[in-house]
């Protein structure tokens, strides 16, 4: 065997072995229920069980799912943000490096912001040109969760 097909065989070995530990992690970790609007796929990872039960018993669960609260409206934003949330989700909980309790990102915290006034635009808009445009946050913009922390979550 030539130098060339001994790397060639080592390339093929690396990339096998690459996509049979992708396809496993895959199947292991229900990957396929990510690409749905299932709301019970969210709690496969036990420490999104809280949540789950919690949107559960909250209004938003008669007319919303996860995925309406917490990813862009649009194909392509929706499934970029279930991409990178998905590698960084599994990443912190195969290293155990996650905060307890599941505390939401600032890029997470803008794509939901932007999912309640996508829905709650004659309210939002309203209170924008009222009080909101003086008391709000940076730029004269109210965060809706400033005041409705655990609306999607019931804690109650």
């Amino acid at each position: 065997m030539t130098r060339g097909q001994m790397i060639g065989l080592a390339a093929a070995v690396l990339a096998g072995t690459a996509m049979g530990l992708g396809a496993f992690t895959f199947v292991y970790a229900k990957g396929a229920s990510y690409l749905t609007n299932d709301p019970s796929a969210c709690a496969n990872c036990h420490i999104m069980s809280e949540h789950y039960s919690a949107w559960q018993k909250s209004s938003h669960r008669a007319v919303a799912t996860c995925n309406d609260c917490h990813t862009p409206h649009d194909l392509v934003g929706k499934y970029t943000v279930k991409a990178k949330n998905g590698f960084w989700h599994s990443f912190y909980f195969t290293t155990g490096r996650y905060p307890d309790p599941l505390r939401i990102t600032e890029s997470n915290r803008r794509v939901t912001e932007h999912a309640c006034r996508y829905c709650h635009t004659e309210v939002t808009d309203a209170i924008e040109h009222g009080v909101g445009a003086r008391e709000g946050d940076a730029g004269g913009a109210m965060r809706c969760a400033r005041c409705h922390d655990d609306v999607g979550h019931l804690v109650r």
